[in-house]
Protein backbone atom coordinates (compact mmCIF):
# COMPACT_ATOMS: atom_id res chain seq x y z
CA UNK A 1 0.00 0.00 0.00
CA UNK A 2 1.52 3.28 -1.10
CA UNK A 3 1.94 6.38 1.03
CA UNK A 4 -0.21 8.31 -1.45
CA UNK A 5 -3.03 5.75 -1.06
CA UNK A 6 -2.78 5.92 2.71
CA UNK A 7 -2.98 9.71 2.58
CA UNK A 8 -6.04 9.55 0.33
CA UNK A 9 -7.75 7.10 2.67
CA UNK A 10 -6.91 9.26 5.67
CA UNK A 11 -8.26 12.39 4.02
CA UNK A 12 -11.44 10.59 2.94
CA UNK A 13 -11.91 9.28 6.46
CA UNK A 14 -11.37 12.72 7.91
CA UNK A 15 -13.91 14.28 5.52
CA UNK A 16 -16.46 11.57 6.36
CA UNK A 17 -15.86 12.08 10.05
CA UNK A 18 -16.34 15.86 9.72
CA UNK A 19 -19.55 15.40 7.72
CA UNK A 20 -20.91 12.97 10.32
CA UNK A 21 -19.99 15.34 13.13
CA UNK A 22 -21.73 18.22 11.37
CA UNK A 23 -24.87 16.13 10.78
CA UNK A 24 -24.87 14.97 14.40
CA UNK A 25 -24.49 18.55 15.62
CA UNK A 26 -27.43 19.68 13.48
CA UNK A 27 -29.57 16.78 14.68
CA UNK A 28 -28.70 17.54 18.28
CA UNK A 29 -29.57 21.23 17.84
CA UNK A 30 -33.04 20.40 16.54
CA UNK A 31 -33.64 17.66 19.09
CA UNK A 32 -32.46 19.74 22.03
CA UNK A 33 -34.47 22.78 20.94
CA UNK A 34 -37.61 20.73 20.39
CA UNK A 35 -37.16 19.19 23.84
CA UNK A 36 -37.19 22.68 25.34
CA UNK A 37 -40.22 23.59 23.21
CA UNK A 38 -42.14 20.51 24.36
CA UNK A 39 -41.67 21.53 27.97
CA UNK A 40 -42.16 25.28 27.58
CA UNK A 41 -45.21 25.12 25.33
CA UNK A 42 -46.44 22.12 27.32
CA UNK A 43 -46.46 24.23 30.49
CA UNK A 44 -48.25 27.00 28.59
CA UNK A 45 -50.99 24.67 27.38
CA UNK A 46 -51.38 23.17 30.85
CA UNK A 47 -52.12 26.64 32.22
CA UNK A 48 -54.72 27.17 29.53
CA UNK A 49 -56.34 23.77 29.96
CA UNK A 50 -56.54 24.23 33.74
CA UNK A 51 -58.40 27.52 33.21
CA UNK A 52 -61.26 25.72 31.51
CA UNK A 53 -61.10 28.30 28.71
CA UNK A 54 -59.41 28.64 25.37
CA UNK A 55 -56.85 31.40 25.86
CA UNK A 56 -54.43 32.93 23.36
CA UNK A 57 -51.09 33.95 24.90
CA UNK A 58 -49.42 36.80 23.01
CA UNK A 59 -46.69 38.26 25.23
CA UNK A 60 -45.73 39.26 28.78
CA UNK A 61 -46.45 42.59 30.46
CA UNK A 62 -45.72 43.55 34.06
CA UNK A 63 -44.55 39.99 34.66
CA UNK A 64 -47.90 38.51 33.56
CA UNK A 65 -48.92 36.60 30.45
CA UNK A 66 -51.05 38.75 28.17
CA UNK A 67 -53.91 36.88 26.52
CA UNK A 68 -55.68 38.37 23.52
CA UNK A 69 -59.04 38.16 21.79
CA UNK A 70 -59.81 36.33 18.57
CA UNK A 71 -59.75 39.67 16.72
CA UNK A 72 -56.15 40.43 17.67
CA UNK A 73 -53.78 40.18 14.70
CA UNK A 74 -51.65 37.63 16.56
CA UNK A 75 -54.55 35.34 17.48
CA UNK A 76 -53.64 32.51 15.09
CA UNK A 77 -50.00 32.03 15.98
CA UNK A 78 -50.43 29.97 19.14
CA UNK A 79 -52.72 27.52 17.37
CA UNK A 80 -50.20 27.43 14.53
CA UNK A 81 -47.44 26.55 16.97
CA UNK A 82 -49.43 23.44 17.96
CA UNK A 83 -49.32 22.25 14.36
CA UNK A 84 -45.58 22.82 14.09
CA UNK A 85 -45.04 20.99 17.36
CA UNK A 86 -46.92 18.07 15.82
CA UNK A 87 -44.68 18.25 12.74
CA UNK A 88 -41.57 18.23 14.91
CA UNK A 89 -42.61 15.49 17.35
CA UNK A 90 -45.37 13.38 15.78
CA UNK A 91 -47.10 13.48 19.17
CA UNK A 92 -50.91 13.32 18.76
CA UNK A 93 -51.29 15.60 21.78
CA UNK A 94 -50.25 18.57 19.67
CA UNK A 95 -52.67 17.68 16.87
CA UNK A 96 -55.54 17.49 19.37
CA UNK A 97 -54.63 20.88 20.81
CA UNK A 98 -54.14 22.23 17.30
CA UNK A 99 -57.70 21.31 16.36
CA UNK A 100 -59.10 22.79 19.58
CA UNK A 101 -57.22 26.09 19.44
CA UNK A 102 -57.72 26.47 15.69
CA UNK A 103 -61.47 25.91 15.73
CA UNK A 104 -61.77 28.47 18.51
CA UNK A 105 -60.82 31.06 15.88
CA UNK A 106 -63.67 30.26 13.47
CA UNK A 107 -65.32 33.70 13.66
CA UNK A 108 -62.07 35.41 12.59
CA UNK A 109 -62.95 34.45 9.01
CA UNK A 110 -65.49 37.30 8.97
CA UNK A 111 -63.06 39.99 10.08
CA UNK A 112 -62.96 42.93 7.67
CA UNK A 113 -61.80 45.93 9.72
CA UNK A 114 -58.08 45.25 9.34
CA UNK A 115 -55.90 43.32 6.92
CA UNK A 116 -54.45 40.75 9.29
CA UNK A 117 -57.01 38.03 8.66
CA UNK A 118 -54.33 36.42 6.47
CA UNK A 119 -51.93 36.16 9.40
CA UNK A 120 -54.68 34.88 11.68
CA UNK A 121 -56.14 32.25 9.37
CA UNK A 122 -53.02 31.06 7.52
CA UNK A 123 -51.12 30.32 10.70
CA UNK A 124 -54.02 28.40 12.25
CA UNK A 125 -56.44 27.02 9.65
CA UNK A 126 -53.82 26.94 6.91
CA UNK A 127 -51.67 24.59 8.94
CA UNK A 128 -54.69 22.64 10.16
CA UNK A 129 -55.76 22.04 6.55
CA UNK A 130 -52.23 21.04 5.58
CA UNK A 131 -52.02 18.45 8.35
CA UNK A 132 -55.57 17.07 8.49
CA UNK A 133 -57.10 17.74 5.07
CA UNK A 134 -60.39 18.54 6.83
CA UNK A 135 -62.79 19.81 4.14
CA UNK A 136 -64.48 22.19 6.60
CA UNK A 137 -61.23 24.10 6.95
CA UNK A 138 -61.24 24.86 3.23
CA UNK A 139 -64.46 26.82 3.62
CA UNK A 140 -62.97 28.84 6.48
CA UNK A 141 -59.98 29.73 4.29
CA UNK A 142 -62.21 30.80 1.40
CA UNK A 143 -64.49 32.88 3.64
CA UNK A 144 -61.47 34.58 5.18
CA UNK A 145 -60.22 35.42 1.68
CA UNK A 146 -63.62 36.97 0.90
CA UNK A 147 -63.25 39.11 3.99
CA UNK A 148 -59.74 40.18 3.04
CA UNK A 149 -60.93 40.98 -0.48
CA UNK A 150 -63.23 43.68 0.91
CA UNK A 151 -60.08 45.64 1.67
CA UNK A 152 -58.76 45.53 -1.90
CA UNK A 153 -58.77 48.97 -3.53
CA UNK A 154 -58.80 48.70 -7.35
CA UNK A 155 -57.27 52.18 -7.40
CA UNK A 156 -54.37 51.99 -6.62
CA UNK A 157 -54.47 48.16 -6.75
CA UNK A 158 -53.59 47.23 -3.17
CA UNK A 159 -55.09 45.78 -0.02
CA UNK A 160 -55.61 48.62 2.44
CA UNK A 161 -53.93 47.71 5.72
CA UNK A 162 -55.65 49.97 8.22
CA UNK A 163 -58.83 52.04 8.12
CA UNK A 164 -57.88 55.67 7.74
CA UNK A 165 -60.47 56.75 10.33
CA UNK A 166 -59.91 54.20 13.11
CA UNK A 167 -57.78 54.41 16.27
CA UNK A 168 -54.33 55.99 16.31
CA UNK A 169 -54.04 55.35 12.59
CA UNK A 170 -56.96 57.74 12.04
CA UNK A 171 -54.85 60.60 13.38
CA UNK A 172 -52.13 60.35 10.75
CA UNK A 173 -54.00 61.93 7.84
CA UNK A 174 -53.74 58.82 5.68
CA UNK A 175 -56.06 57.92 2.81
CA UNK A 176 -55.08 54.32 2.04
CA UNK A 177 -52.21 53.18 4.27
CA UNK A 178 -50.42 49.99 3.26
CA UNK A 179 -47.74 48.46 5.46
CA UNK A 180 -45.06 46.07 4.26
CA UNK A 181 -46.49 43.50 6.71
CA UNK A 182 -49.42 43.16 4.31
CA UNK A 183 -47.27 41.06 1.98
CA UNK A 184 -47.81 38.22 4.45
CA UNK A 185 -51.55 38.15 3.76
CA UNK A 186 -51.16 37.34 0.07
CA UNK A 187 -50.61 33.67 0.80
CA UNK A 188 -54.27 33.45 1.85
CA UNK A 189 -55.34 34.78 -1.55
CA UNK A 190 -53.16 32.30 -3.42
CA UNK A 191 -54.53 29.44 -1.34
CA UNK A 192 -58.11 30.62 -1.83
CA UNK A 193 -57.70 30.49 -5.61
CA UNK A 194 -56.47 26.89 -5.33
CA UNK A 195 -59.34 25.91 -3.05
CA UNK A 196 -62.15 27.75 -4.83
CA UNK A 197 -61.01 28.00 -8.43
CA UNK A 198 -61.71 31.75 -8.28
CA UNK A 199 -58.74 33.49 -9.88
CA UNK A 200 -59.80 36.93 -8.63
CA UNK A 201 -57.92 36.26 -5.39
CA UNK A 202 -54.75 35.42 -7.32
CA UNK A 203 -55.08 38.59 -9.40
CA UNK A 204 -55.50 40.76 -6.29
CA UNK A 205 -52.43 39.18 -4.71
CA UNK A 206 -50.30 39.82 -7.80
CA UNK A 207 -51.56 43.39 -8.09
CA UNK A 208 -50.69 44.08 -4.46
CA UNK A 209 -47.24 42.51 -4.83
CA UNK A 210 -46.48 44.52 -7.97
CA UNK A 211 -47.67 47.87 -6.59
CA UNK A 212 -45.75 47.23 -3.38
CA UNK A 213 -42.62 46.37 -5.36
CA UNK A 214 -42.91 49.63 -7.25
CA UNK A 215 -43.48 51.87 -4.24
CA UNK A 216 -42.22 50.32 -1.01
CA UNK A 217 -38.52 49.86 -1.80
CA UNK A 218 -35.61 52.25 -1.84
CA UNK A 219 -32.68 51.98 -4.24
CA UNK A 220 -30.75 49.86 -1.74
CA UNK A 221 -33.73 47.43 -1.43
CA UNK A 222 -34.61 48.42 2.09
CA UNK A 223 -38.33 48.87 2.64
CA UNK A 224 -40.43 51.70 3.96
CA UNK A 225 -42.89 50.61 6.60
CA UNK A 226 -45.96 52.56 5.43
CA UNK A 227 -46.91 53.83 1.98
CA UNK A 228 -50.07 55.91 1.85
CA UNK A 229 -51.88 55.72 -1.49
CA UNK A 230 -54.43 57.92 -3.23
CA UNK A 231 -57.69 55.99 -3.67
CA UNK A 232 -58.97 58.38 -6.34
CA UNK A 233 -55.94 59.16 -8.51
CA UNK A 234 -53.75 56.20 -7.61
CA UNK A 235 -50.07 56.46 -6.79
CA UNK A 236 -48.27 57.04 -3.51
CA UNK A 237 -49.04 60.09 -1.37
CA UNK A 238 -46.30 59.57 1.22
CA UNK A 239 -43.69 57.15 2.57
CA UNK A 240 -43.69 56.89 6.37
CA UNK A 241 -43.28 54.63 9.38
CA UNK A 242 -45.44 53.57 12.27
CA UNK A 243 -43.19 51.13 14.11
CA UNK A 244 -39.73 52.03 12.84
CA UNK A 245 -37.28 54.66 14.08
CA UNK A 246 -38.08 57.15 11.33
CA UNK A 247 -39.78 57.45 7.96
CA UNK A 248 -36.39 56.94 6.28
CA UNK A 249 -35.19 54.06 8.46
CA UNK A 250 -35.19 50.30 7.90
CA UNK A 251 -37.41 48.72 10.55
CA UNK A 252 -36.05 45.20 11.03
CA UNK A 253 -39.28 43.25 11.14
CA UNK A 254 -40.49 45.14 8.07
CA UNK A 255 -37.49 43.86 6.13
CA UNK A 256 -38.32 40.37 7.40
CA UNK A 257 -41.92 40.58 6.18
CA UNK A 258 -40.63 41.75 2.80
CA UNK A 259 -38.18 38.90 2.19
CA UNK A 260 -40.69 36.32 3.39
CA UNK A 261 -43.60 37.79 1.41
CA UNK A 262 -41.77 37.94 -1.90
CA UNK A 263 -40.41 34.42 -1.43
CA UNK A 264 -44.02 33.24 -1.11
CA UNK A 265 -44.98 35.24 -4.21
CA UNK A 266 -42.24 33.51 -6.20
CA UNK A 267 -43.43 30.12 -4.97
CA UNK A 268 -47.00 30.85 -6.02
CA UNK A 269 -46.38 32.58 -9.37
CA UNK A 270 -42.97 31.51 -10.63
CA UNK A 271 -42.32 35.18 -11.46
CA UNK A 272 -38.54 35.59 -11.18
CA UNK A 273 -38.90 39.31 -10.39
CA UNK A 274 -40.14 38.31 -6.95
CA UNK A 275 -37.25 35.97 -6.26
CA UNK A 276 -34.80 38.59 -7.52
CA UNK A 277 -36.28 41.13 -5.10
CA UNK A 278 -36.04 38.67 -2.21
CA UNK A 279 -32.39 38.02 -3.09
CA UNK A 280 -31.67 41.75 -3.18
CA UNK A 281 -33.33 42.22 0.21
CA UNK A 282 -31.04 39.45 1.48
CA UNK A 283 -28.00 41.32 0.18
CA UNK A 284 -29.16 44.50 1.88
CA UNK A 285 -29.64 42.74 5.21
CA UNK A 286 -26.50 40.65 5.35
CA UNK A 287 -24.11 43.18 3.85
CA UNK A 288 -25.35 45.81 6.29
CA UNK A 289 -22.63 47.09 8.64
CA UNK A 290 -25.13 47.16 11.51
CA UNK A 291 -26.22 43.54 11.17
CA UNK A 292 -24.84 41.92 14.34
CA UNK A 293 -22.42 39.02 14.13
CA UNK A 294 -25.05 36.58 15.43
CA UNK A 295 -27.53 37.71 12.70
CA UNK A 296 -30.25 38.69 15.19
CA UNK A 297 -30.93 42.29 14.10
CA UNK A 298 -31.47 45.36 16.19
CA UNK A 299 -35.11 46.44 16.06
CA UNK A 300 -34.26 49.04 13.40
CA UNK A 301 -31.11 49.21 11.30
CA UNK A 302 -31.00 52.99 11.78
CA UNK A 303 -31.78 53.12 15.49
CA UNK A 304 -29.54 55.81 17.04
CA UNK A 305 -27.95 53.93 19.94
CA UNK A 306 -26.68 50.77 18.25
CA UNK A 307 -25.09 48.62 19.71
CA UNK A 308 -27.13 49.50 22.80
CA UNK A 309 -30.51 49.05 21.12
CA UNK A 310 -32.89 46.11 21.68
CA UNK A 311 -32.57 43.11 19.38
CA UNK A 312 -35.59 41.62 17.66
CA UNK A 313 -35.62 37.82 17.75
CA UNK A 314 -38.97 37.81 15.96
CA UNK A 315 -37.41 39.46 12.89
CA UNK A 316 -34.58 36.93 12.95
CA UNK A 317 -36.97 33.98 13.12
CA UNK A 318 -39.06 35.28 10.20
CA UNK A 319 -35.96 35.85 8.09
CA UNK A 320 -34.59 32.37 8.87
CA UNK A 321 -37.83 30.70 7.87
CA UNK A 322 -37.95 32.67 4.62
CA UNK A 323 -34.33 31.79 3.82
CA UNK A 324 -34.92 28.06 4.24
CA UNK A 325 -37.64 28.31 1.62
CA UNK A 326 -35.53 30.56 -0.64
CA UNK A 327 -32.75 27.99 -0.53
CA UNK A 328 -34.99 25.52 -2.36
CA UNK A 329 -35.38 27.86 -5.36
CA UNK A 330 -31.69 28.40 -6.13
CA UNK A 331 -28.40 26.55 -6.10
CA UNK A 332 -26.88 29.31 -3.96
CA UNK A 333 -26.02 27.65 -0.64
CA UNK A 334 -25.65 30.95 1.21
CA UNK A 335 -29.36 31.18 2.06
CA UNK A 336 -29.51 27.96 4.02
CA UNK A 337 -26.12 28.64 5.62
CA UNK A 338 -27.37 32.03 6.81
CA UNK A 339 -30.60 30.53 8.12
CA UNK A 340 -28.61 27.87 9.96
CA UNK A 341 -26.52 30.56 11.63
CA UNK A 342 -29.64 32.47 12.71
CA UNK A 343 -31.23 29.34 14.12
CA UNK A 344 -28.04 28.44 15.98
CA UNK A 345 -28.12 31.90 17.56
CA UNK A 346 -31.80 31.72 18.48
CA UNK A 347 -31.34 28.22 19.92
CA UNK A 348 -28.47 29.43 22.11
CA UNK A 349 -28.87 30.52 25.74
CA UNK A 350 -28.73 34.14 24.57
CA UNK A 351 -32.26 33.88 23.16
CA UNK A 352 -33.81 30.49 23.95
CA UNK A 353 -35.49 30.52 27.34
CA UNK A 354 -34.47 28.14 30.09
CA UNK A 355 -37.26 25.68 30.85
CA UNK A 356 -39.65 27.13 33.41
CA UNK A 357 -38.74 30.76 32.72
CA UNK A 358 -39.99 33.42 30.29
CA UNK A 359 -43.61 32.64 31.22
CA UNK A 360 -43.30 29.52 29.06
CA UNK A 361 -42.61 31.31 25.77
CA UNK A 362 -39.68 29.97 23.76
CA UNK A 363 -37.71 33.01 22.65
CA UNK A 364 -36.61 36.05 24.60
CA UNK A 365 -35.70 39.50 23.30
CA UNK A 366 -38.32 40.47 20.72
CA UNK A 367 -39.78 43.89 20.00
CA UNK A 368 -43.32 44.92 19.05
CA UNK A 369 -43.33 48.69 18.62
CA UNK A 370 -40.79 50.94 20.28
CA UNK A 371 -42.44 54.18 19.01
CA UNK A 372 -45.59 53.12 20.87
CA UNK A 373 -43.65 51.93 23.93
CA UNK A 374 -45.31 48.58 23.31
CA UNK A 375 -43.74 45.13 23.78
CA UNK A 376 -40.10 46.09 24.14
CA UNK A 377 -37.63 43.26 24.84
CA UNK A 378 -40.31 40.66 25.55
CA UNK A 379 -41.37 37.23 24.29
CA UNK A 380 -43.91 37.26 21.43
CA UNK A 381 -46.07 34.42 20.16
CA UNK A 382 -45.19 35.09 16.54
CA UNK A 383 -41.46 34.94 17.29
CA UNK A 384 -42.04 31.43 18.64
CA UNK A 385 -44.27 30.51 15.68
CA UNK A 386 -41.75 31.47 12.99
CA UNK A 387 -38.91 29.93 14.99
CA UNK A 388 -40.79 26.62 15.04
CA UNK A 389 -41.63 26.99 11.35
CA UNK A 390 -37.95 27.51 10.60
CA UNK A 391 -37.07 24.37 12.59
CA UNK A 392 -39.64 22.37 10.63
CA UNK A 393 -38.22 23.64 7.35
CA UNK A 394 -34.64 22.97 8.45
CA UNK A 395 -35.54 19.44 9.52
CA UNK A 396 -37.25 18.66 6.23
CA UNK A 397 -34.40 20.08 4.15
CA UNK A 398 -31.81 18.05 5.98
CA UNK A 399 -33.89 14.86 5.88
CA UNK A 400 -33.80 14.94 2.07
CA UNK A 401 -30.00 15.00 1.81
Amino acid sequence: MTLRFLSTVAIAGLLLSCAQAKEEKTTNLIQETVAVAEQQIGFQTELIERSGKVLIPRTVKNDKIQYVSIEDWTSGFFAGSMWYMYDLTGNEKWKTLGVKYTEHLDSAKYLTWHHDVGFMINSSYGNALRVTGNEAYKEVMIEAARSLATRFRPIPGVIQSWDEDRGWQGKRGWSCPVIIDNMMNLELFFEATRLSGDSSYYKMAVSHADVTMANHFRDDYSSYHVVDYDKIKGGARSHETAQGFSDASAWARGQAWAIYGYTVCYRETGDKRYLSLAENIYKYLFNHPRMPADYVPYWDFDAPDIPNEPRDASAAAIIASALYEMSTYTTNTVYKATADKIIASLASPAYLATVGTNHHFLLRHSVGSIPHGHEVDVPLNYADYYFLEALVRKQKLEATK
